[in-house]
């Protein structure tokens, strides 16, 4: 591992210009529609400066900083899957060729994205999705290109949402693996400038393409202090001692129908989460039935027809939906896949209508389970 080093506002600006000329498609964060969204970049002109968000269950909404921080901000309701796992893409296309339909299967597409902004919680998330397409027996192609293809610029968080905890789900702040470059950002009265990690070869030879410096061991420990401090900013906690035995054990708990009354089913929290990935398939045609076509596209355990079988829906109340949305990603994930489903980043609070804040609701469990289990 190199020695981190200094760029500055320019060296940024530099390093998108490097990675288009590599034939990356830079995507990171910009303002639109009122949030801090995740769409192509074509200089730092596009990043969110002077922006930070104000988040809680609920609520999100933009603010004007002080300064000019470009990464000042937590996390939007975007996520890095839906240039990974597509919301939606074409499996085949089919056309009518006498009594019989000739199949077009769908020709596979290996874009090269660079993604700028990465953050240590999606970090993880990426890692957690890689166990479910691509480490398992069955690959997703798609998943799997776009995977091998993508350049990682992740940037340390220097200050944490009022829905964030990803430091008790141990995702965070600090970025550790799975990056090429990793910056901090740092701002003072006289500099703005960015202490720079290499992750990989690759980062390395985009380095030696920019202005840079060594970083002085002041400007490291700088960078070191940014993220400890945000660290003790944690908006929200959530004790995971046990957790998967406290819900499997748990699933009867009149908790679930408090959480049924306010939960609209709408799948919010599963469409912004950045690990959950479910998905349906439809098949349409046009109005002369001489062309077909088969999508996949994102679903969620919380819609009715998810579960259904013939007869009717597996799971046909909203107590069940969540129920078991919240213990998959807390629990039976771990049996699967070997880690907990969820990296802390908070996004299933902030954009839940009815503010349903899955921490408040594990820790009402928790403390009722424990009341319960005391000696009279």
């Amino acid at each position: 591992m190199n020695a981190p080093v200094i760029i500055d506002r320019d060296g940024l600006n530099r390093l998108i210009s490097v990675l288009v000329g590599m034939g990356f498609q830079v995507v990171g964060p910009t303002v639109r529609d009122e949030a801090i969204v995740y769409e192509p970049l074509d200089s730092i002109k596009d990043l969110p400066e002077g922006f930070t968000d104000e988040q809680d269950g609920g609520i999100y909404r933009l603010k004007k900083r002080t300064d000019k921080a470009l990464f000042g901000y937590s996390v939007g309701p975007h996520s890095w899957k839906k240039f990974l796992h597509p919301p939606e893409r074409r499996l085949w296309g089919a056309e009518a060729d006498g009594s019989d339909f000739e199949i077009k299967p769908e020709k596979l597409e290996s874009p090269k994205f660079a993604f700028l902004g990465v953050r240590a919680c999606e970090m993880h998330a990426i890692a957690i999705q890689d166990k479910v397409f691509i480490n398992g027996k069955y690959v997703d192609p798609v998943y799997q290109v776009r995977r091998e293809n993508a350049f990682f610029i992740a940037v340390n968080c220097g200050q944490a949402g009022g829905t964030c905890f990803c430091v008790s789900m141990n995702t965070g702040p600090n970025i550790e693996e799975g990056f090429d470059l990793a910056l901090t950002e740092i701002l003072d009265e006289d500099h703005h400038h960015f202490v720079v990690e290499v992750g990989s070869q690759q980062g390395a030879n985009c380095l030696a393409q920019l202005t840079h410096r060594q970083a002085r061991s002041e400007e490291v420990e700088a960078a070191k202090n940014i993220v400890a401090q945000t660290a003790q900013q944690m908006g929200r906690t959530l004790n995971t001692t046990d957790i998967k035995e406290l819900l499997y054990e748990n699933l009867e708990h009149p908790r679930w129908d408090e959480i049924a009354e306010r939960c609209l089913s709408c799948a919010n929290c599963t469409m912004v989460c950045p690990t959950c990935f479910c998905s349906t398939v439809e098949d349409v045609t046009d109005i002369t039935g001489m062309h077909a076509e088969r999508w996949q596209k994102w679903d969620s355990c919380f819609t009715m027809d998810f579960t259904y079988l013939h007869g009717g829906e597996v799971r046909a109340s909203t107590k069940s939906r969540y129920r078991q949305w919240l213990t998959h990603k807390l629990a039976s994930w771990q049996d699967q896949f070997g880690s907990s489903g969820c990296v802390g980043c908070g996004r299933c609070i902030t954009w839940c209508p009815p503010a349903i804040d899955f921490t408040e609701e594990v820790l009402q469990i928790r403390d009722s389970a424990t009341q319960l289990s005391e000696p009279t």
